[in-house]
């Protein structure tokens, strides 16, 4: 008699080997973190015995589910903004709350929170993109799983690092020290093609294929990512990768939603492992991927849940229903993923995307102990049939739950017993990751009540001068105009431009909270306009001082860069009016004694009207600066012959 450790007998064993075998009243036998023999109950226990015997009556003994893309610490940002749009809820709360937020301490937290989800769900293995991912590691390994965990590595400053130099450099030595774990693979991960640049794609992927790791990147997750990509490098995402020699290294993409034919046949020569989706991509409305396509092009094909602030959770038996049943719909055909297909997904090809299919994914001699146990007898899988295989992928994909799941090993040591993890305190995570969460929604609830705030919260913010003196008149003679302020010699013209102007301004129900404007502003070439600057105008309130001949505002105002859509702010900031100004300005900055000013000659198109109105303006942070310029501007309309009776009071989006 043959002596293992373990014994799980009378089991329905779902081995997933090639042949596909089931085995009836089947039975596992493991010894150390290997399964060393797999077979009826009958012949095993004939030829094995162990001091743990576990009776599988009435359940199934399953390959550990593979969740093939995920960012676990994400699990503290579950349920912090749904329904929105990608770009909403990426840089309008996602990057804000993660500048804010993400630490070591929360990736840990995190990580244990989503390990003791996975686990209670049957999951033994996850490859993981995000940052602190050394303390992403040791979370996992702390919790007995198996995980492959990416350092991201991005263009733009990130948690961790300041610079993406930092991040490959905190790559390196991630790789260093957790190469040689049993339970940790670590990998380097650049975020995506439109969020990396040459240099940077190639290094990661010189660094990954230097210390045989793999390399996990997004791709195509999004039609707008396509096409930054396509402005970037003028060519596709699988193109910019081969290019840039990241096929060299074993590559798992995530998403590939929008990739094209001769993309998948790219992917599919370099023996890139695809992690799909489904709900991730729904909730986002990132759109379909074409899995049928990827995986009749010889691709290796597993499912991730992404994290749970775009999924909610990391439930792989819903990820796997969704597998199959969306591309049934997409084509029309039920059977363009049988259930056993989405199984295999979940299972021994993700880990052929992984690249891990030597050690994981099914269960056979040779392979590591990492397994599941679920209960059939539930009453939503009642009754069952046997008429073919078919029967039993189709219990486990259709009816099966992620509570069915009674016990889990890894690496042939049990995380799981009876329900209870055994791994880690979950009352003390759940404390920890709710206490991470108050603070989260208390910084949220204070953002909500601003405009600065939210502003703020999308970077790269400008506080502007707080006095502004302005004066706005009717101007009959345009030509006169020009011709008085050419020929005075105290007025000297710096830069002379003509631009067309496209403001939306945004009103809100308090007018305490201020005014947003929104302006793409195209600078005329000889009438023909050129490449737009877009930027956003924070106002304050105003506190109005009015003079003869001019307006002294007193504001907080705040500028910056508008790199989203218009789209996207008006639902980040949800307005309660809209207004629009379109007009044609023609401006010169000049200085009249010394002191600088800004002369605007502006024809309205939006609000229509044929009068052409005189723009005078002056900024300063002084308030005695201010009140100097005022006199100023009142000189000024003396020496261009303005005339007074044109004054006008109100400012454009009021018209």
């Amino acid at each position: 008699m043959r002596l293992a450790d373990q014994l799980l007998i009378n089991g329905l064993v779902v081995t997933m080997n090639a042949p596909g075998d089931l085995v009836p009243q089947g039975a596992v036998a493991i010894k150390g973190t290997d399964i060393v023999a797999v077979g009826p109950t009958d012949e095993i226990l004939a030829v094995w015995d162990a001091p743990d015997v576990v009776d599988c009556e009435g359940a199934a003994i399953l390959p550990g589910l593979i969740n093939a893309h995920t960012h676990v610490p994400m699990s503290l940002l579950r349920g912090l903004a749904d329904d929105l749009r990608l770009d909403v809820w990426l840089f309008g709360y996602m990057l804000p709350v993660e500048r804010e937020f993400v630490s070591a301490e929360f990736c840990r937290w995190g990580t244990l929170l989503s390990c003791a989800e996975m686990i209670r769900s049957g999951v033994t293995c996850f490859a993981d993109m995000y940052y602190y991912e050394h303390q992403v590691a040791q979370a996992a390994a702390d919790a007995g799983m198996r995980a492959i965990c990416a350092q991201t590595v991005m263009k733009w400053p990130t948690p961790d690092a300041e610079s993406y130099d930092m991040s490959i450099g905190l790559c390196r030595e991630f790789i260093q020290e957790w190469r040689d774990h049993p339970l940790i693979t670590p990998a380097v991960g650049p975020h995506a093609t439109e969020t990396s640049t040459p240099e940077m794609l190639r290094e990661s992927a010189q660094l990954a294929t230097e210390y045989g790791v793999p390399l996990l990147i997004h791709i195509a997750e999004t039609s707008g990512g396509v096409d930054d990509t396509h402005d970037l490098y003028g060519m596709s995402p699988a193109e910019v990768l081969q290019k840039h020699g990241v096929f060299d290294a074993q590559v798992l993409a995530a998403h590939c939603v929008h990739i094209t034919d001769e993309d998948r046949e790219l992917l599919a020569r370099a023996g890139v492992g695809v992690a799909h989706n489904p709900t991730s991509n729904l909730k986002l409305a990132s759109g379909l991927a074409d899995v049928v396509g990827m995986m009749e092009a010889g691709i290796a094909v597993g499912i991730g849940t992404d994290g749970q602030a775009s999924n909610n959770d990391q439930d792989m038996f819903q990820e796997m229903h969704l597998a199959a049943l969306l591309p049934k719909g997409i084509r029309q055909d039920p059977t363009a993923v049988p259930a056993r297909t989405a199984f295999a997904m979940a299972t021994i090809d993700g880990a052929k995307a992984l690249g891990m299919d030597e050690i994981i994914g099914s269960l056979e001699p040779g392979k590591r102990a990492d397994l599941a146990i679920l209960r059939l007898d539930c009453i939503h899988n009642v009754p069952s049939y046997d008429l073919s295989p078919d029967n039993t992928y189709s219990q486990l994909v259709y009816a099966a739950k992620a509570h069915d799941v009674q016990h889990v090993m890894i690496n042939g040591r049990w995380v799981m017993r009876d329900r209870k993890i055994l791994t880690l305190e979950e009352s003390r995570v759940r404390a920890e990751a709710q206490r991470i969460a108050g603070q989260v929604g208390a910084f949220l609830a204070r953002r909500e009540q601003s405009l600065l705030d939210k502003l703020v919260a999308l970077g790269a913010l400008q506080w502007g001068e707080t006095y502004e003196v302005q004066v706005k008149v009717w101007v009959p003679d345009e030509d006169a105009l020009l011709a008085h302020m050419t020929a005075c010699p105290e007025v000297m013209v710096i830069k002379p431009s003509e631009r067309k102007q496209y403001d939306t301004y945004f009103f809100f129900r308090d007018p305490e909270e201020g005014i947003i404007r929104y302006r793409e502003d195209y600078l005329l070439d000889r009438g023909v306009a050129t490449k737009p600057i877009y930027n956003l105008t924070f106002r304050g309130p105003t506190r109005e001082r009015e003079y003869t001949d001019s307006v002294l505002l007193s504001r907080s105002r705040f500028t910056a860069d508008a790199d989203r859509s218009l789209r996207f702010y008006r639902e980040y900031f949800q307005p309660n009016e809209e207004r629009k100004v379109d007009k044609i300005r023609r401006r010169w900055r000049i200085k009249y004694k010394g002191v600088d000013f800004a002369v605007n000659l502006d024809r309205l198109i939006q609000p229509p009207s044929a009068d052409v109105y005189l723009e005078l303006k002056a900024r300063t942070w002084s308030k005695h600066d201010a009140l100097q310029k005022a006199e100023m501007i009142s000189e000024l309309l003396e020496v261009l012959a303005v005339d007074k009776a044109g004054l006008v009071q109100d400012e454009y989006v009021s018209f």
